[in-house]
């Protein structure tokens, strides 16, 4: 039994081993981003300049575009450590004292997805870094009596796709914050083109074009794609990349000429048949397409609101012309389906 569940784990793990791979290993390997990349050069230069640590920086955007790989360049450019955690993984706030007290001074902790932190744990991060102290309450009631431990200087760098879920006590305590945008198709090609080269994978231009229109503006997605474009051409082709091959690719999985997949034609045509076009609240939206709230919010929306096929109103997400053309549906003024 044990055989079997380690077999069917290998093709994740060596995936996992691959985004590593092709993750990048110097501040030059990164592409895009340029903004805020010369900020944060800045911040990196001052801080070595001055033989600190950087201040707390806190990196926002939709999921896929880069956040962890920047957290662990900045870790190589200011040559320390990196610590990795993320909100959901600190569940108490004992799991939080365990990490800040087990730092080295100059560390990098990594909190991923800190929006997702318990409302208790996240107090607890507000003198770590301001002062860093740890505040630890010993005891209840009239008994109880607060210990303060001193931390080791350190530089908290925090990911999120949901910046506004964030509180503005956590938020303000953050020296610098970024917001990282899509990409567009000429920088996907360069992390196209560098990634295949890691893999050892030859690719025509053309297959490099089409894989980074249909990347849905998102390296990680590109990434993946071209992975998938690999296996196809090992199994049924020479093992290079053509045009055909990528496209041949896209076919089996389901994706469109415009990085469109299964749930997110799915959510628009569940918003333009079921509800008329909209408005339609979150929750119903979830229910109709079986996919969680979350996925939806920080998955499929923000992509789908890039192209212009859907718009947030206070009364719910609305489908837009775009998206009927798209789909190849007739639309009026009212959003009304009539065809």
């Amino acid at each position: 039994m044990s055989t079997d569940r380690t077999e069917a784990d290998k093709p994740e793990k060596e995936d996992y081993a691959l985004d590593l791979a092709l993750r990048p290993k110097e501040w030059s390997d990164y592409v895009g981003q340029g903004h805020v990349k010369r900020n944060l050069r800045i911040l990196i230069d001052a801080a070595r300049m001055r033989a600190e640590p950087m201040e707390h920086v806190l990196l926002s955007g939709p999921a896929g575009l880069g956040k962890t790989s920047l957290a662990h360049l900045i870790a190589r450019e200011m040559n320390t450590n990196i610590r990795v955690t993320s909100g959901p993984a600190i569940e108490r706030v004992g799991d939080l004292a365990s990490i800040l007290t087990n730092l080295i001074p100059g560390d990098i902790l990594f909190i991923d997805e800190v929006h997702r932190l318990n409302k208790l744990v996240e107090e607890i991060l507000y003198p770590a870094m301001e002062s860093r102290t740890l505040d630890i309450i010993i005891g209840k009631g009239p008994s109880a009596r607060t210990i303060q431990i001193d931390l080791p200087p350190f530089t908290l760098v925090a990911a999120t796709t949901r910046a506004g879920m964030l509180s503005g006590p956590l938020r303000s305590r953050f020296g610098a914050s970024y917001r990282l945008d899509f990409y567009g198709a000429d920088d996907l090609g360069k992390i196209v083109m560098r990634s295949a080269a890691i893999l050892q994978t030859p690719i025509e231009p053309d297959a490099v074009e089409r894989i980074s229109i249909s990347s849905r503006f998102t390296p990680r997605v590109a990434n993946r794609l071209l992975k998938r474009a690999r296996d196809y051409a090992q199994v049924h082709g020479t093992g290079t990349i053509t045009d055909d091959i990528a496209q041949k690719t896209l076919d089996l999985l389901e994706i469109d000429a415009l990085g469109l997949e299964p749930m997110d034609r799915r959510i628009l045509d569940a918003i333009i048949t079921t509800f008329s076009g909209g408005p339609v609240g979150l929750q119903a939206l979830a229910a109709t397409t079986s996919e969680e709230e979350d996925t939806i919010v920080e998955v499929y929306e923000p992509y789908l609101m890039q192209l212009g096929f859907l718009e947030r109103t206070p009364r719910g997400r609305v489908a837009t012309e775009r998206a009927y053309v798209h789909l190849g549906r007739a639309y009026t003024a009212q959003n009304t389906l009539i065809s």
